[in-house]
């Protein structure tokens, strides 16, 4: 077992292990005093994974209900939380107890932002069950749902408990959605450890799962770094958005349907270095995309991308923040006007 202690300002562990879902109930007990639990995951999710966790919590003395919702990002949205809330409500759930996000990205992000809000706050635990959740979302503390105007725009900072990541649960991704993770680990490479990158480089969606315990303890750890310096997210943490600012821009395009996180932050990537960066870190990075059956370009005019930008949550006033990598492992917050970055992006 792998663990990686972060220090922010509630500090937790995170739990790498090959299957350690079976053994959360132990694990949270260690930490958490409280016997009574809500679970909540998506349908998806839930048919693989519920019952192990259940019984691993039961064997703890931990009882546990589960909320179901269907899995996409269409549920990340007000109405789902208020759905959560009130089944909390009917469940009896109080400030002692805590809750358990058993899935992906969106899973995290609302049992997050449920947790900080219900009650004034109340503990959680992140189970993350894909590979973008494991190495990105559930670290860090951002938690958030999606409304009208855009995404991630409602949420709070909430740290979790604790973080489990049995890397065992990603053999039963479906390709797309390991594809998505990936986007997230090659983001990692750039910004911050060329070793990562050439990793990425060396191998492709047939062998990848041959190192996928290093990849995750690596993406945390870099993750870490960042967080501890910068919880957030008024400085250094910006560059965890490297290839953000389009990538979700492509998704609200979409109408976040057909185009996952992973593709559009791909997407994003690309487009920044191929506009900004040198041409041979701008094939390195398309070849590695490519290779695990990501896009490098996106159909969307850059005249309708824009104004979603002008949207996103890495505005400030008048300026935005976008992230370029001029070499491999490396990563520079430019902040301009929002005018400039449109003259930037059209020209």
């Amino acid at each position: 077992m792998k663990k990686i202690r972060i220090n922010t300002s509630s500090p937790y562990n995170v739990h790498i292990e090959r299957g350690s879902l079976y053994q959360s109930g132990r694990l949270i007990s260690e930490i958490l005093k409280s016997k009574k639990a809500v679970i909540v995951t998506d349908d998806t999710v839930d048919k693989l994974y519920s019952d192990i966790l259940i019984n691993s919590l039961n064997e703890n003395e931990i009882s546990a209900d589960v909320f179901v919702f269907p899995h996409g990002e269409q549920s990340k949205n007000l109405h789902t939380l208020g759905d959560i809330f009130n089944f909390l409500c009917e469940k009896g759930i109080t400030r002692s107890d805590f809750l358990i996000a058993l899935g992906g990205g969106v899973v995290g992000d609302i049992t997050g932002f449920a947790a900080a809000s219900f009650l004034r706050g109340i503990d959680f635990v992140q189970i993350p069950t894909t590979l973008l959740s494991q190495v990105d979302s559930s670290v860090g503390g951002k938690t958030a749902v999606d409304i009208p105007g855009g995404k991630n725009l409602v949420g709070a900072f909430k740290q979790p408990a604790l973080v489990i990541c049995d890397s065992d649960t990603l053999r039963t991704l479906p390709e797309s959605e390991l594809a998505c993770g990936m986007a997230e680990v090659i983001k990692y490479g750039m910004i911050r450890d060329k070793n990562l990158f050439e990793m990425c480089e060396n191998h492709d969606m047939s062998n990848i799962h041959d190192v996928m315990d290093e990849i995750v303890y690596t993406c945390v750890d870099i993750k870490r770094q960042v967080v501890e310096n910068d919880e957030f997210d008024k400085g250094e943490r910006m560059i965890l958005n490297f290839g953000h600012t389009l990538g979700h821009a492509i998704e609200g395009w979409h109408n976040y349907t057909d185009y996952t996180h992973g593709m559009g932050v791909a997407t994003g990537m690309c487009m920044i270095t191929r506009r900004f960066c040198g041409a041979d870190i701008a094939e390195r990075l398309e070849k590695c995309a490519e290779a695990y059956k990501l896009p490098v370009s996106t159909e969307a005019p850059m005249s309708e991308l824009l104004p979603f930008c002008a949207k996103d949550k890495k505005c400030e006033s008048s300026s935005i923040s976008y992230i370029v990598c001029p070499e491999i492992g490396s990563a520079d917050i430019r902040k301009v006007s929002v005018g400039d970055f449109f003259a930037l992006m059209e020209g």
